[in-house]
């Protein structure tokens, strides 16, 4: 069985993805394949090169991703751009991790902006797992990682709000306690999920 699991940045998404790994779930994280489709040597890296010119390879022959960032975190057109090069990669291979995975597992398909692809991306999944807590909560988490207090607060803005990812969610997590708080409800939420696989 396919779940969708999404929040915002700094929501605990990682942690919530690794609590269900604990519980048997299968991962696949969009995000690491997204990098690791454009590694040195790939059809990505060599497609955003030629787009984007050899500036954006960094002093290791990897792609340098902050300096990506930049240029698209305000430029609609190169992200799109972007978007064009590395969605089908990340999807291609997200489906071939997927027929891989175990008949009777549930794989957790950890999508940081399963929200933003619209409810119709979100409808192919038969439960939509969202992580949330509020914002001045996931902006301490930010800064505390090292984050710029101003491009966190950019990054949050950029990605759909709360009430988009809900009206998408068949599950929702509040990750604003503590950690034995987010445990139990991973637990319920797992518990349904079995049920779910079951009955499918």
């Amino acid at each position: 069985m396919l779940v969708g699991l999404t929040g915002g940045i700094g929501s605990g998404k990682s942690t919530v993805a690794r609590m269900f790994v604990e519980r048997g779930a299968v991962l696949i994280d969009a995000d690491a394949v997204a990098r690791e489709v454009v590694e040195p040597g790939t059809p990505g890296f060599d497609a955003i090169v030629e787009h984007f010119g050899p500036d954006v390879v960094g002093p290791d022959g990897r792609l340098d991703r902050a300096k990506i960032a930049d240029l698209v975190f305000t430029d609609e057109d190169a992200r799109q751009a972007l978007n064009d090069i590395t969605h089908p990669l990340v999807g291609e291979e997200m489906m071939r991790r997927v027929a891989d995975a175990p008949e009777d597992a549930i794989v957790v398909m950890d999508i940081p902006l399963l929200a933003e692809g619209g409810k119709e991306r979100a409808s192919g999944y038969p439960a939509v797992v969202v992580v949330e807590a509020p914002r001045a909560v996931r902006l301490e988490r930010l800064v505390a990682r090292g984050m710029d207090r101003d491009d966190a607060a950019a990054r949050m803005d950029h990605q759909a709000s709360d009430e988009q990812r809900r009206a998408m969610a068949t599950h929702v997590i509040d990750n604003s306690g503590d950690l034995a708080a987010l445990q139990e409800q991973v637990a319920d939420v797992w518990d349904d999920l079995l049920l779910l696989g079951i009955a499918d």
